[in-house]
């Protein structure tokens, strides 16, 4: 099997990102986009998903953290679609429910090759985390913004929980440990579709 790696650059007038990953690392990750809780979030996706994950992002963060969440999302999920290649061999289906406290969030994925994404989270009023602040409803964009990107089908749905924190961090666990099943190959042969392709 060949190597499953892929590195990205995006500069916009907002944001300059660079981003390399391998889906068959050891979880081992570099994280720096200037928004801590972010940085914190996208560390659970390459450590549960056992990926080698590094992400170098400077954003207009005089401005908000919009752009930045955004762009690196989009480029990880460029990244990562691009890591994938063919897909011969890989699982392609995952879900589960992922707890971390309080929270339980489900998350069920194809690596399909069709965006689409529902997002049923409803998010408890909470102030912004962090500093500079991450507003918890950039997790929706987050989230939505990598799936479209990758080019996946993702559902996500809270269960239960009160704490914010709780519940964007059960997500992105829940996600990373979705995609590390999915993308494991498991059986010989080709494209695990019936048209030959995803």
């Amino acid at each position: 099997m060949s190597a499953r790696t892929a590195s990205r650059s995006r500069t916009t007038n907002e944001t300059s990102i660079e981003i390399s990953i391998d889906l068959d690392g050891t979880g081992q990750t570099n994280i720096s986009t200037g928004i801590p809780f972010y940085d914190h979030m996208l560390d659970q996706l390459g450590r549960h998903g056992g990926f080698d994950l590094t992400v170098h992002a400077d954003g207009d963060l005089h401005i908000d953290t919009h752009h930045t969440v955004e762009d690196v999302a989009i480029a990880l999920g460029e990244t990562f679609r691009e890591a994938l290649g063919d897909k011969a061999g890989i699982r392609r289906f995952a879900s589960g429910r992922y707890p971390l406290d309080e929270a339980l969030v489900d998350i069920a994925l194809d690596l399909s090759g069709r965006a689409h994404v529902e997002w049923i989270v409803p998010m408890p009023e909470s102030l912004p985390l962090g500093d500079p602040a991450f507003d918890p409803q950039l997790a929706e964009h987050a989230v939505s913004s990598f799936a479209q990107s990758a080019a996946m089908t993702l559902h996500v749905e809270l269960v239960r929980g009160r704490n914010v924190h709780h519940i964007i961090e059960a997500t992105f666990k829940g996600l990373a440990r979705s995609l590390r099943d999915a993308v494991r190959v498991d059986h010989p042969g080709g494209v695990p579709s019936t048209k030959g392709v995803l």
